[in-house]
């Protein structure tokens, strides 16, 4: 079903706080192929920035590393495009900002999300959603980066996941109650994050950001070592360290170069 416009102006105005929201053009859209490839379409037509696409299902989502993002009906599938001044080795940031900001803003609405390393949502210790971005670049710089958010809502999700809206059932008042409030939140989350970031750098938004890194003090074992998590770089790398008989190492991977679990 294709959510209300007129419904999600009503709820993004409550954060209009952010200038940026009172322009944003919104695109809406029953099934597509993928928000994020929607938006890139646009910029290549001309559309200004800043930009959204939100569709009810999507029928070739795209992951992280080349895997296919599930996107049944009763989801939430939003693209946000901006412009940016990034240097390419901090193209992890991106996905800093928007995790951080969705996060943060949940959680003002009780509802206690963490993050998983590098780019999922958790609650209860489940998949609630996950981020992807994706860039363009002049020289060593992103100039336009479009960051892809899904969040289950209703629709269904494996044994590892999590939607929110049974989630909230569980509540005597719930906090969020439709799919738009969710999307406006979203929006909010992504844009109240990328402010942050912009006034007060990468360094204090990092260090906010591992205050809800799930990911803390997880086990890992890596071609037979075992370690524990105990951080992530400003460039997104996972910094573990490892335990031997006497000693230890830290090390920093890259992101896809480990896979953390879920909790079944």
């Amino acid at each position: 079903m294709l959510l209300s416009q007129q419904l999600l102006k009503t709820n993004l105005a409550t954060f209009f706080q952010i200038p940026v929201l009172s322009r944003l053009s919104l695109y809406l859209y029953d099934t597509i192929p993928s928000t994020n490839q929607t938006l890139w379409e646009l910029l290549d037509k001309g559309e200004k920035l800043p930009i959204a696409a939100i569709a009810s299902q999507q029928s070739a989502g795209r992951g992280q590393w080349g895997r296919t993002w599930q996107s049944s009906p009763g989801g939430l599938y939003l693209s946000v495009a901006l412009s940016c001044h990034i240097h390419t080795q901090n193209a992890f940031h991106l996905t800093l900002l928007s995790a951080w900001g969705i996060a943060t803003v949940l959680r003002q609405y009780h509802i206690r999300v963490g993050l998983k390393w590098p780019n999922d949502l958790i609650l209860q210790g489940k998949k609630l959603g996950g981020i992807k971005s994706e860039t363009r670049i002049q020289g060593e710089t992103i100039t336009q980066a479009v960051i892809g958010i899904g969040i289950n809502w209703s629709n269904h999700v494996p044994e590892t996941g999590i939607n929110l809206n049974s989630f909230l059932t569980e509540q005597i008042e719930p906090s969020i109650i439709s799919l738009e409030q969710l999307a406006a939140i979203t929006l909010y989350g992504v844009f109240n994050g990328y402010q942050c970031y912009l006034e007060q750098g990468c360094d204090r938004l990092l260090s906010s950001y591992l205050e809800i890194l799930t990911s803390i003090g997880h086990s890992v074992t890596v071609e037979g070592v075992p370690g524990t998590v105990i951080g992530v770089t400003a460039q997104g790398d996972l910094k573990v360290r490892f335990h031997a008989v006497g000693t230890s190492t830290e090390v920093c991977l890259p992101p896809g170069s480990i896979r953390l679990g879920y909790e079944k």
